[in-house]
C-alpha cells in the first residue's frame, strides 16, 4: 500500500518552527513549493484532502509516477494532448475491468449480502483515520446501509467534514 504510515517526518522551517508528522496533506502545506509542476502535485493533494480527507500522500506518488512516465514521450516530440488522451484511455480502460470484476450481492443471502460489504467497507477504513478501528465501523456501516436499503431516505444522510 502506498502512503506513509507509521514513518513521521521532521520538517524545519527557515522561522525555526519544528513539525513532526507522517501526514502527506500536513507536510505539503508545510514545503515552500517553487517549481510549477511541484505546484500541481501540491493542488492535487489539497483537492484530495479536500474530498475524501485521506490519500494525500497517495494520490502525489501517483502523479508523480505518471509525470516521470511520460516524461520520456515528451521529450520524444510526443504531444501533451496525445498522452492525455492515452491516459484518459487506460483510465476508461481500467473502469471497464474494475466492473467486471466486480461482485454483484444480488439474490445472496443476507448473511453473504453482510460479509461482502463488511469486506468492502474495511478496505476503504484503512484509512489513519479510523484505520485501528475499522471492523468496528464496517460493521456499523453494513447495519446502516442495509437498514436503509432502497429507501429514500438515502438522500437524508450526510457526510460534512469540518475545518
Amino acid at each position: 500500500m502506498l502512503g506513509t504510515r507509521g514513518m513521521d517526518k521532521l520538517i524545519y522551517d527557515d522561522k525555526g518552527n519544528t513539525t513532526i508528522s507522517n501526514d502527506g496533506s500536513t507536510i505539503m502545506k508545510l514545503l515552500d513549493i517553487v517549481h510549477p509542476t511541484a505546484k500541481i502535485l501540491v493542488d492535487i493533494a489539497k483537492s484530495q484532502d479536500f474530498e475524501v480527507g485521506d490519500g494525500t500522500t497517495t494520490v502525489v506518488l501517483l502523479s508523480g509516477e505518471f509525470l516521470k512516465e511520460a516524461k520520456p514521450f515528451i521529450e520524444d516530440g510526443v504531444h501533451a494532448q496525445n498522452l492525455i488522451r492515452s491516459y484518459r484511455t487506460a483510465s476508461f480502460l481500467a473502469i471497464n475491468k474494475i466492473k467486471d470484476l466486480a461482485v454483484s450481492i444480488e439474490g445472496k443471502s443476507l448473511e453473504e449480502k453482510k460479509s461482502l460489504l463488511a469486506k468492502c467497507a474495511a478496505t476503504t477504513l484503512s484509512s489513519k483515520l479510523i484505520g485501528g478501528e475499522k471492523e468496528f465501523f464496517a460493521n456499523m456501516v453494513v447495519e446502516v446501509v442495509l437498514a436503509i436499503g432502497n429507501d429514500d431516505r438515502l438522500n437524508l444522510i450526510g457526510i460534512k467534514k469540518f475545518l
